[in-house]
């Protein structure tokens, strides 16, 4: 009966540990434009290129949920639009027994970047597409990018944001 009880007490400590993991990883959205083409393959000037990076996510259940990451590449010669690239590379990541309070930077840091080289892979891969050089995206920092998000959101709501979990702009409850 002391063996049944000890045993009841190590599984039910075991299912309060703190558990993280992805579970699945998936291309949400992926997108190449090419609207000046193919009069645009004449030009023979140096392409700017502008890249912008967007985090999201949502609740899916209790301890599920979905992050995303969205980056769209677009070049431009002049003011023509050479190509544009968006893709949002997501993951269905399971979180239990997180504090509260270490949940969101979790889902605003450490699921980001866990899907970035994801997003990486389809950006390139769809630029390789283009017959075009390729464009290669830097590391990004999402823990800087959860802090400035953080001073924008403490800025615009207050320092008295109780709504519990605080996720970044775009992002959805359930």
């Amino acid at each position: 009966m002391a063996d049944q009880d000890q045993n009841s007490q190590q599984d039910n400590a075991a299912s309060q540990e703190p558990s993280f993991g992805l579970q699945r990883t998936y291309v949400k959205d992926l997108s190449l434009e090419m609207p000046n083409a193919p009069q645009i393959f004449l030009e023979q000037e140096a392409p700017s290129v502008e890249v912008s990076i967007n985090v999201g996510g949502q609740r899916l259940a209790d301890t599920v949920f979905e992050c995303s990451v969205t980056g769209t590449v677009t070049t431009r010669i002049d003011d023509k639009v050479l190509y544009l690239v968006e893709a949002t590379q997501a993951g269905i990541f399971e979180a239990a027994n997180i504090p509260e309070e270490q949940l969101d930077p979790l889902l605003g840091i450490v699921c980001p970047t866990m899907l970035y080289p994801y997003l990486r892979a389809s950006i390139a891969d769809a630029i390789n597409r283009t017959s075009l050089p390729p464009v290669h995206l830097a590391e990004v920092n999402f823990q800087n990018l959860y802090e400035q998000r953080m001073e924008q959101l403490a800025k615009e709501q207050g320092e008295n944001n109780d709504s519990g979990l605080v996720l970044p702009p775009g992002v959805t409850r359930q």
